[in-house]
């Protein structure tokens, strides 16, 4: 029993230890991060007592993904931030973040509060107004994420000393981010996420994948999801370029062939 209390209080001392690290390094997207995680748990409580479906899943499941989704980002971002010389425009893109996932996030739970959908909704000028809208915060927010990816390519030192890993799988990371956050774009050309048929058909738990077509959120979902794991690669295992290089390859095509797979109207499972 006492080991197990002194193995509990070391565990809860790294995680104390690693909150306030990722505050020092950027204290914005910190406080953001936090009130998304603190909005994914209201909305799912929200879940648990409201039974109001849109399209077949409760109508709070898409706004906790959205919180869950924005406040990982958030993190992220906060921690990589910190090696970029350029601490000025780091504030800017921070600020910019805030503004732009908060626009988002207001029309997503607006949206749901109201019992429709949120995206490809233009069944009202109203709808169509706040879709438009969504569509130019994430548009902005991800242009100005495409320059912190130029910056980190551009940037040749480092402020310590970082695995060549690492560093490449930070620009690979943020690389494959933008790439698939356009993908959006095919989505909100199309008006939907499924190929093969409608929208709000059988899905997987929670995700809601499509079980019955083609889903494009298979891969957006997991291609700017590079930005999270081609780093911890580049850190742990990958740790020379050339590893890094050849394990990213290895990530795009598998994210390649999720695509094709989507468009081919087949779905993930």
């Amino acid at each position: 029993m006492a080991e197990k209390l002194v193995h509990t209080k070391e565990n809860t001392g790294i995680l104390a230890a690693f909150f306030i690290r990722l505050k020092s390094r950027n204290a914005i997207l910190y406080y953001f991060g936090l009130f998304n995680f603190c909005g994914a748990i209201v909305t799912i409580l929200l879940s648990q007592v409201d039974t109001v479906e849109i399209m077949g899943i409760n109508r709070w499941i898409k706004p906790t993904k959205f919180f869950l989704s924005i406040g990982i980002v958030c993190w992220t971002m906060a921690w990589y931030l910190v090696y970029l010389t350029n601490q000025k425009i780091v504030r800017r893109y921070s600020i910019r973040t805030v503004i732009t996932m908060s626009v988002e996030l207001v029309i997503i739970n607006l949206q749901a509060a109201r019992g429709v959908t949120s995206h490809f909704n233009i069944s009202t000028s109203l709808d169509g107004i706040l879709f438009n809208i969504m569509g130019i915060a994430i548009l902005i927010f991800t242009v100005w994420t495409a320059y912190i990816t130029y910056l980190f390519f551009k940037q040749k030192e480092f402020p310590i000393m970082l695995p060549q890993g690492y560093i490449w799988g930070i620009r690979l990371g943020l690389l494959f981010f933008v790439i698939f956050a356009f993908e959006g774009g095919q989505m909100a050309a199309q008006l939907a996420h499924s190929v093969g048929g409608p929208d709000g058909e059988d899905g997987l738990p929670l995700l809601n994948w499509s079980t019955l077509y083609g889903d494009l959120r298979v891969a957006h979902f997991t291609g700017m999801h590079a930005l999270q794991v081609l780093p911890i690669a580049g850190y742990y295992f990958a740790r020379t370029k050339i590893q890094i290089m050849l394990a990213s390859i290895v990530y795009l095509l598998f994210v390649l062939l999720l695509y094709w797979q989507a468009l081919l109207g087949h779905p993930l499972l």
